[in-house]
C-alpha cells in the first residue's frame, strides 16, 4: 500500500496512509487517487460543502467492503474544521464537520468517504434551509433518459411559479437532481411543503410520466419526485461527490445545455478533473442567488384548499408529524 504521503491542499499539508489500498478495484483506483480526485475539484466540492452540517459516507476498505454513514464528527477531526451543533428528527442532536477548505475533504478522504452529504442548511442557521433540492428517482422500468424528460418539465415549473432557478446535477447512478438557492427565510417543514407543491405540478404535467406516491407498490414505471429528501436529516450527495459502485462515478454538475445530451458514465473519478480544468465549476454562481418560496407555497394552500391535498407521509423513522395522513402501506391498510 506505500508509506503515507503528504498532501497540499490549498495551502495545508493533509497526511494521506496507505495511498496504494485499491478504493475501486474494477478501474484499479487508489486511496491516493480518492484525494487527489477531490483536490483536483477542490473549488467545486468546497462551494458544494462551504459551511453545511456534512455526514460522510465511509468505506474504509473501498467500495466492496463494509461501510457507514458517520454523522458526528470524527474525535480525531483537527481542531482546524469547524462544526455546528444539528438536532435530529428524534430530538436527539450532534456536531457535525462543517468544511470550509478542500484539506478538509482530503482529510475525511483518508479515512474512507466517498460520498458527501451536506445538509441545506449553513452553520450560522441550522434550522433554516438556503436550498430547495428536488430528487428526480427513477423507478424500475424506467431510466436516466426518463429522468432527463422530467427534468426539463421541472424546469419549466420553477420558471412558472416564482421565475426560480433550478441548477441540474446527475446523481452518479440513475436520476438527477436540480437544487434551487433561496433565502433562509423558511422552516424545513415549509421547504418541504414547496417541494411537495413542485411535486404535485410536475406530476399534473406528466401524469403518465412522474409519481409522488411515496409507497413503491403505488408508483409504478415512473419517476419518483422523492419530496421526503427536503425533511430535517434527510441529505443528498454533493456535487463532485463520488459515488461508491464499482467504476467510480460523481456527482456531476451540469448546465441545463446538456441535460440530455451528456450521460451519468460520462463522469468519473478519472474523467471529471479534465473536466473540471476545462470548464471549471458550472454551478459556480449558485451562491449569487436567494430564490423566494412564495409562490410554491401559494400553490401548496391552492392545492389544498381547492383540491383537498394536505400533507403527504413522511419517512418512517420520523415522529408523527402534524397534518400527516396515515402512515401505512396501502395494501396493508385495504387488509385491515
Amino acid at each position: 500500500m506505500g508509506e503515507a504521503v503528504e498532501l497540499e491542499a490549498a495551502g495545508r499539508t493533509v497526511r494521506l496512509s496507505s495511498p496504494g489500498k485499491i478504493f475501486f478495484p474494477e478501474p484499479g483506483f487508489t486511496k491516493l487517487d480518492l484525494a487527489q480526485y477531490y483536490i483536483a475539484v477542490g473549488p467545486g466540492i468546497l462551494r458544494a460543502l462551504r459551511d453545511r452540517p456534512t455526514t460522510l459516507e465511509r468505506y474504509p476498505e473501498g467500495v466492496t467492503g463494509e461501510n457507514f454513514f458517520q454523522k458526528r464528527a470524527p474525535k480525531n477531526m483537527p481542531d482546524w474544521i469547524p462544526t455546528a451543533h444539528i438536532t435530529f428528527p428524534s430530538g436527539r442532536s450532534a456536531d457535525e464537520m462543517c468544511p470550509t477548505e478542500v484539506a478538509a475533504v482530503v482529510w475525511a478522504a483518508q479515512f474512507g468517504t466517498l460520498t458527501f452529504h451536506p445538509w441545506p442548511v449553513r452553520r450560522d442557521d441550522v434550522d433554516r434551509p438556503d436550498e430547495l433540492r428536488i430528487d428526480l428517482d427513477p423507478q424500475p422500468g424506467t431510466d436516466y433518459a426518463d429522468a432527463v424528460r422530467a427534468a426539463h418539465e421541472l424546469r419549466s415549473v420553477l420558471h412558472d411559479y416564482g421565475d426560480l432557478r433550478g441548477w441540474p446535477k446527475t446523481s452518479g447512478g440513475r436520476g438527477l437532481h436540480v437544487f434551487v438557492p433561496i433565502r433562509p427565510d423558511w422552516t424545513f417543514t415549509q421547504v418541504r411543503r414547496a417541494a411537495i407543491a413542485v411535486a404535485r405540478e410536475l406530476e399534473r404535467r406528466m401524469p403518465e410520466q412522474v409519481t409522488t406516491a411515496w409507497w413503491k407498490e403505488e408508483r409504478g414505471e415512473k419517476i419518483f419526485v422523492d419530496y421526503n429528501q427536503t425533511a430535517r436529516d434527510r441529505t443528498i450527495a454533493s456535487a463532485y461527490s463520488v459515488r461508491p459502485r464499482p467504476h467510480a462515478p460523481v456527482s456531476a454538475p451540469l448546465t441545463w445545455a446538456e441535460v440530455g445530451v451528456a450521460v451519468p458514465r460520462d463522469f468519473d473519478l478519472a474523467s471529471m478533473p479534465r473536466r473540471f480544468a476545462e470548464v471549471g465549476d458550472v454551478h459556480g454562481d449558485m451562491d449569487d442567488h436567494a430564490f423566494s418560496l412564495e409562490a410554491l407555497l401559494e400553490l401548496a394552500a391552492r392545492d389544498e384548499h381547492d383540491h383537498g391535498l394536505g400533507d403527504l407521509p413522511y419517512p418512517p423513522e420520523y415522529p408523527k408529524m402534524p397534518g400527516e395522513p396515515k402512515r401505512v402501506q396501502p395494501s396493508r391498510a385495504k387488509k385491515t
